[in-house]
């Protein structure tokens, strides 16, 4: 935010003594005129000044003119135009001690003239002087606004950290959600080898289920051809008739050796037969064994399945939450971006406005300090005027029209400007005016 400072510095200064009769010359500040000429023939000399206001901060205007006129027995044009008249200033002198009493008498209506403008001038600038508005309001509210302005930084970096730890939450879930998948397929991986492993083993279970009926029904036929053998012979030792009688040794008894043959057989077989329900007794303990593990196995994978699909299904809900506290955290966001991006929109206008009308204001001060300075000009010509002529009336040193003539009142106006920025004077320009009336 910037403004313009600007600063009006006046000085007049005269050479010499100010002219007051014989004097063509004409002083116009902004919408005043003033001026002296004299006129031969029993008008005398005249000065006349006309002032022009208007102020637009009050809305009215105001006007005044007067003049004075003195009898003198000279023209102007001579005056103005030839040098002849210098060489009859004596006789000028005489004329005027000759109209004293006239002079006098108006250069008293000029004086009393003078006082009555200077009372007008001082109730007119008392009542519709240069006003000041009081701008405190405005910084009130300007300070109200920035402290708002600061909370809604605030609330915004507050509402950013919620929506980064928001996202980074949802970065941790997401790394979870998929070691949590990984384990899952790998445990999947896992529950099918092992049913595979499962089939296999059910395979050889039924394969040793069957070598072991087999085993049954040979040693069943083994043992039934076993005994139709033995009845054979039994039947042919039954059947034979020969007996035949020989010294010699006393034989052994084919029953017993039978009776013994068919024991080790027996023997053998039951010995067989326990070996081989042993070994596969075992081997389907073991197998029992491996598929009871196995099932346990499955059983505690399955579990485990199940507890990581509630795992992934709490992560996927606690996920989608958090999508839409962050979508709504971002609409939130953008809501107040756009609410105080309005209002700072709003007091950016308030602000321009109040250095427009704050830039106005001072091109009104320094155009009725304009103004006042040419009244003071004009007040202090005026004057300048009115000593001279008292100086003529009481006869001081010798008055030289041509001098009057050379000499003139100047008017020095100097104006500064300069542009502030934040405190600091970024450009300073000076410009100066001289008047010579």
């Amino acid at each position: 935010m910037s403004f313009s400072r600007s600063s009006v510095y006046s000085s007049s200064h005269r050479s010499g003594v100010a002219p007051g009769i014989g004097s063509s010359r004409r002083f116009a500040p902004l919408s005043s005129a003033a001026s002296v000429y004299a006129g031969a023939g029993g008008s005398g000399s005249r000065i006349s000044v006309t002032r022009t206001t208007s102020l637009t901060s009050s809305g009215g205007g105001y006007g005044a003119g007067y003049g004075a006129g003195y009898g003198a027995g000279f023209g102007s044009n001579t005056l103005l135009t030839g040098s002849g008249m210098v060489a009859n200033e004596k006789e000028t002198m005489q004329d005027l001690n000759d109209r004293l009493a006239t002079y006098l008498e108006k250069v008293r209506s000029l004086e009393q003239e003078n006082r009555r403008l200077e009372v007008q001038i001082r109730e007119f600038m008392a009542k519709k002087g240069p006003s000041t508005q009081d701008w405190g309001h405005y910084w009130d509210v300007i300070e109200d606004l920035r402290d708002k302005i600061f909370e809604a930084t605030v609330e915004n970096a507050r509402i950013v950290l919620q929506i980064d730890n928001a996202r980074l939450a949802a970065d941790d879930f997401r790394v979870k959600y998929e070691a949590e998948l990984a384990i899952r397929l790998s445990v999947e991986n896992d529950i099918t080898g092992l049913r595979k492993v499962i089939d296999d083993t059910n395979m050889a279970r039924m394969q040793l289920e069957g070598e072991i009926e087999s085993l049954k029904e040979e040693l069943i036929f083994m043992k039934k051809n076993h005994e139709e053998e033995v009845k054979s012979l039994q039947a042919q030792v039954s059947d034979s008739a020969l007996t035949v009688e020989v010294d010699a040794p006393k034989s052994q008894d084919l029953g017993k050796i039978m009776a013994e043959i068919r024991a080790q057989y027996d023997a053998l077989a039951q010995k067989n037969l326990e070996d081989l329900e042993k070994q596969w007794g075992k081997q389907i303990t073991e197998s029992t064994i491996e598929i009871t593990q196995s099932s346990k196995d499955v059983d505690t994978a399955r579990s485990t399945v199940v507890d990581l699909r509630r795992s992934v299904q709490t992560l996927e809900i606690d996920l989608e939450s958090l999508r839409n506290q962050k979508a709504s955290l971002e609409g939130n966001l953008l809501e107040v971006e756009s609410r105080y991006g309005m209002q700072m929109e709003h007091l950016n206008g308030l602000i321009l406005r109040a250095e427009a009308e704050l830039v106005q204001v001072r091109n009104e001060l320094q155009r009725q300090a304009e103004e006042y300075q040419a009244l003071l000009n004009v007040k202090s010509k005026l004057e300048a005027e009115i000593t001279t002529y008292r100086q003529l009336l009481e006869g001081g040193e010798e008055f030289s029209l041509q001098d009057a003539l050379e000499k003139e009142t100047t008017s020095t106006t100097q104006k500064t400007t300069q542009k502030v920025v934040d405190g600091k004077v970024v450009t300073e320009t000076k410009e100066v005016k001289v008047r010579a009336y």
